[in-house]
């Protein structure tokens, strides 16, 4: 299996967080392509720079949906809590597509009743929490939790901020009710493993969930959106999109011809 994962951030210290935890919970064999966005913002809170990374994302999975045999890929994981872009890029790929948030809501979901999200900053919770609704898990978000300080550096999140996350994360237990805990986003990727130990419940890391949950995916061999209402954006005029871009609508249209027989 051979899978894709996009980090729509441009940080290149978050891809390297990305790429380490990736590797670790990629099964045996499974071999894992780690790419960064091309442009955008070092690191995403808003949803107008999820809008921005989204277009990025499109164009790393159109390059690869578009490309010979050897870039071809399995699936793919959108590697940034908020999932920039998705669901709509599941219209794109006849690959499973995955986000890390829709990973992590559906582990959490697994093990508890009720979840709280730990971020990495205030401005980022309103976004989240459009996420959470989207994704239909609404009922079952206990809190939102997250750290008050300026960030000194998206790669050094993690080694600044450890102790204040893991008492969040008890504070989300004890105070809010949560049965799990998700500590959100890629700059966090890897902790959950450092810290479970100190956390009463559940700990998921939305990295390590994105690559188990599309591997299980791909696994089961479904099929891909031929039809519905994911499956490729009907035909139109198109104008100023890259040529990977172009290439790859012009496949995932023609796939949704072969079944529906209409250009409409």
């Amino acid at each position: 299996m051979r899978l894709l994962v996009i980090n729509p951030n441009i940080s290149e210290d978050v891809t390297a967080l990305i790429r380490s935890e990736a590797q670790r919970s990629a099964a045996p064999g499974t071999e894992v392509v780690v790419r960064t966005a091309g442009h955008g913002v070092e690191y995403i809170e808003t949803r107008f720079e999820s809008l921005v990374a989204a277009g990025a994302v499109a164009e790393i999975i159109a390059e690869h949906a578009a490309g010979d045999a050897e870039n071809r890929v399995d699936g793919v994981v959108v590697a940034a809590f908020g999932d920039p872009g998705m669901p709509a890029l599941k219209e794109l790929a006849d690959v499973p597509v995955v986000g890390i948030t829709e990973a992590a809501l559906c582990a959490a979901a697994l093990q508890g009743q009720r979840f709280s999200i730990i971020a990495i900053s205030d401005r980022i919770t309103a976004w989240y929490r459009d996420c959470v609704e989207r994704f239909g898990f609404g009922g079952r978000l206990a809190s939102i939790r997250s750290i008050k300080g300026a960030l000194r550096g998206i790669g050094s999140v993690q080694e600044d901020f450890r102790p204040t996350l893991v008492e969040l994360a008890r504070l989300a237990v004890t105070e809010d009710g949560a049965d799990v805990v998700i500590l959100a986003g890629a700059p966090l990727a890897g902790l959950a493993r450092d810290v479970a130990d100190e956390i009463p419940v559940p700990v998921v890391d939305g990295i390590g969930a994105g690559v188990r949950l599309v591997e299980a995916v791909v696994g089961l061999a479904s099929g891909s959106h031929r039809a519905g209402s994911f499956a490729a954006p009907p035909l139109k005029h198109r104008a100023g999109l890259s040529p990977a871009l172009n290439a790859a609508i012009d496949a995932a249209q023609s796939a949704r011809l072969a079944v529906s027989g209409t250009a409409s």
